[in-house]
């Protein structure tokens, strides 16, 4: 495995002012120039100090990468953040199919919560637009979404028997559709979107937000997460786990020296599932039910809920690491995005929902994204990892998937609907992220017109895929709005 290493402190100073100074020119020429920070005044008090602790050392070059905070905070905020907010809004994204009556599979069910904002509203199928609800996941133009069940009986029959009228090449090209998710490396367990109990759901009726799901139930599922599927041995105690015994004054040094000591692949399993950790708790900050009042809850942020996730001085120092693996999750999930831009500027996929107008909107505001995603100048390097020796990479690839595989089944132990929901769409937006990431030759190889062979997405996975990344743009926002609050307090 190849560790990144810097030889000398100096070194990575210059680097991370050269890198800084470009970024930040590239960056000016759309920024406009009210967003200038003041100089901090010198008279600020303990009280003001202490509100903003949650910031102070959140800043610079991230490890593993040479990407400095600064520069995705304005990249975020102004080129992705609103077009991103967009995009899930337009009704092919905010639908979204899933099973959330899965029993969980490794240990009995807790049974679901029954506090009222937990509960997920299914969207009636006479909601649905009519290109979604064909059933041709796979297929994305309108030619394919209308071909009748009639056809695809027969098309069916066909390839179940010998049919000279077939040539070999169609064959394959239907075979390929109808098996590709078997035959795809994929790093999650997809719902079966042919189940009775699969049901569609409105994703903006159903936002994520705070609902009072707590305590030892949700616990044991982080705790599954990161003590069974993380790489970590059980003599080695990760920082503020509420079910591992007292440690008392330890400030996870131990923890840290053990992480630093592996190899960069497993280092990075632990910082992305960090960093969806980090991202998901900042939305349940963020959207907090601040009041009940009559008939109509108030929603918002909760400044003291935040502080006690992320402050330096309520975690022990846990929060600005937590922030920084939000960051890093970010530019994976970043990465990704640039790198499978060719599988949808393609004209063979048009993102059908039935509506002619809608569907074109909706594909270019898409390849505007990506487009962007692909200026941007300081991407993660993933030929990085499983760089090694060929047999050790592919042994250490596959423990990779499996792992991360095994936490989205873990997803279906989560005993609120809305946070099923929302764990289920996020970890699976992330395992679509890294099958993109780690299939750059199949997707360099795709033909203009022809059916993807090779590398296809289901429609599940790409709004998967989209409104997860969504959902990590809008917490790097919310850190943003945050840090204006804690201003505000002085």
């Amino acid at each position: 495995m190849i560790k990144i290493t810097i030889q000398t402190a100096g070194l990575m100073v210059l680097l991370g002012l050269l890198v800084g100074d470009f970024v930040l020119g590239w960056f000016n020429s759309n920024v406009k120039s009210n967003t200038q920070q003041k100089e901090p005044s010198s008279s600020g008090t303990a009280a003001d100090n202490q509100d903003q602790s949650c910031f102070c050392h959140l800043t610079g070059i991230l490890d593993d990468c040479f990407c400095d905070i600064e520069s995705i905070d304005v990249f975020n905020n102004f080129k992705i953040y609103p077009n991103i907010r967009k995009l899930t809004e337009r009704d092919y994204f905010r639908y979204y199919k899933v099973n959330l009556k899965r029993p969980c599979p490794f240990w009995p069910d807790d049974g679901h919560c029954s506090i009222k904002d937990c509960h997920v509203e299914p969207c009636p199928e006479s909601m649905i637009p009519v290109g979604i609800k064909a059933g041709n996941y796979n297929k994305y133009s309108q030619a394919a979404n209308t071909m009748s069940d009639m056809e695809e009986c027969e098309q069916a029959h066909e390839l179940g028997a010998i049919n000279s009228t077939l040539s070999n090449r169609s064959k394959e090209a239907f075979e390929d559709w109808a098996r590709h998710d078997d035959a795809q490396d994929h790093f999650c367990e997809l719902d079966d979107e042919t189940s009775p109990d699969a049901e569609y759901v409105d994703l903006l009726l159903n936002p994520e937000r705070y609902t009072g799901y707590k305590g030892p139930s949700a616990w044991r599922v982080w705790n599954s997460i990161y003590e069974e599927n993380c790489f970590k041995p059980r003599s080695v105690y990760r920082p503020l786990n509420p079910l591992a015994p007292s440690r008392g004054d330890d400030d996870g040094e131990g923890f840290y020296n053990w992480l630093e000591g592996l190899c960069l692949e497993k280092r990075v399993f632990y910082r992305l599932i960090s960093g969806l950790h980090s991202s998901i708790n900042i939305h349940l900050c963020a959207e907090y039910l601040l009041d009940e009042g009559w008939g109509k809850a108030l929603w918002g942020p909760n400044v003291q809920e935040f502080r006690q996730r992320f402050d330096p001085a309520e975690t022990k120092g846990e929060g600005t690491r937590r922030l920084k693996n939000l960051y890093f999750l970010y530019l994976i999930e970043l990465r990704a995005l640039s790198k499978v831009a060719p599988y949808f500027e393609r004209a063979i996929v048009n993102l059908y929902t039935g509506n002619a107008q809608e569907d074109a909107a909706t594909k270019d505001l898409l390849l505007r994204i990506f487009n962007e995603t692909k200026a941007f100048p300081m991407h993660f390097d993933e030929k990085s990892m499983f760089a090694g020796h060929k047999m050790e990479a592919k042994t250490l690839k596959e423990e990779f998937r499996l792992h991360f595989k095994n936490i989205s089944r873990i997803m279906d132990c989560v005993g609120c609907s809305k946070c099923r929901l929302w764990g289920k769409l996020q970890t699976q937006g992330l395992g679509t992220a890294l099958k993109i990431l780690f299939s750059e030759k199949e997707i360099k190889s795709l033909a203009e017109k022809n059916p993807s062979k090779g590398f296809q997405l289901t429609r599940q996975e790409i709004v998967a895929l989209l409104n997860g990344f969504g959902r990590l743009s809008t917490s790097i926002k919310e850190l943003h709005n945050f840090g204006t609050l804690l201003k505000e307090r002085r």
